[in-house]
């Protein structure tokens, strides 16, 4: 569907017609390859997405994709603080704690990353364990 542009995706939506003149996906498939054979065939699940996306968006230009989440310093600073008193804290907790999705906690804490510190934190909990 990337191949197809907004003049295209609009074409389709024209074939589609609307009221008692609407055509079926199949119709509308067969109509497209006669129309643009030089084009890569379409199959009826494309249709489906483009006429579903016009249904619920009221158009057809490209959606954005989701940014990435950015993480402040002081958040990022308070879920190294919560680690370093408990450092059996799980991530959905923390997640929980600081409002954000337990998926960028991860992403912010992972191994390659954080590598020194998690090393630190698993010290420290093993010092706290101990037992004399």
């Amino acid at each position: 569907m990337s191949y197809l542009t907004e003049s295209l995706k609009i074409e389709i939506l024209m074939m589609i017609g609307y009221g008692d003149r609407a055509r079926t996906q199949c119709e509308v498939l067969r109509l497209f390859r006669e129309t643009h054979p030089d084009l890569p065939p379409l199959n009826q699940g494309t249709i489906s997405k483009i006429e579903a996306q016009y249904r619920e968006m009221g158009h057809v230009r490209k959606v954005p994709s989701k940014r990435q989440a950015v993480v402040d310093d002081d958040t990022k600073l308070n879920l190294l603080l919560a680690l370093e008193e408990n450092p059996v804290t799980p991530a959905r907790q923390l997640a929980l704690d600081s409002n954000l999705n337990h998926k960028t906690v991860l992403k912010y804490l992972n191994v390659r990353k954080n590598a020194h510190i998690k090393c630190k934190l698993f010290k420290s909990y093993l010092k706290m364990i101990q037992i004399d």
